[in-house]
């Protein structure tokens, strides 16, 4: 509920947020159209990329499953090694957030930046490594 709540909330200050805009070529629609299709290739590309790894990982997990039930591995060290890190899932959650804020954060300075080129992906690019540091410096920070 909350999660519904929150995106309704970012939807409306985005629509209230575009029409403080007063920039004749932020008027254009064809400037619009231009801009979504660069978003949703981004997003389609990222959302594939992470769907085939999300694939490959649970392939390589049953194929390690398989070889450790194979070699009569101790019950013991077995269950050590197939246990699921609950570190990773706990700071997922900071990944996504360092990740989407690093990607707003760069396409509000791509929005300032007009017109859209080669700059724009390379703001984006920097945008996002820097989200990415931030993630690294916040997992050095907590000893993991």
């Amino acid at each position: 509920m909350k999660k519904v709540k929150i995106l309704s909330a970012s939807m409306i200050l985005s629509i209230s947020v575009n029409a403080q805009y007063g920039y004749k070529s932020l008027q254009d629609p064809e400037m619009y159209r231009y801009t979504f299709n660069i978003v949703a290739s981004i997003f389609v590309v990222l959302a594939f990329m992470v769907f085939i790894l999300s694939i490959i990982k649970l392939i390589l997990e049953q194929r390690l499953k398989n070889k450790i039930v194979d070699k009569g591995v101790p019950e013991s060290l077995a269950s050590s090694i197939l246990q699921k890190n609950i570190g990773e899932s706990i700071h997922a959650n900071i990944k996504w957030f360092a990740l989407l804020t690093g990607l707003g954060a760069g396409l509000i300075i791509v929005n300032y930046t007009l017109p859209l080129g080669i700059h724009s992906l390379a703001i984006m690019s920097l945008s996002i490594a820097l989200s990415f540091l931030g993630y690294f410096l916040y997992l050095k920070k907590c000893g993991n």
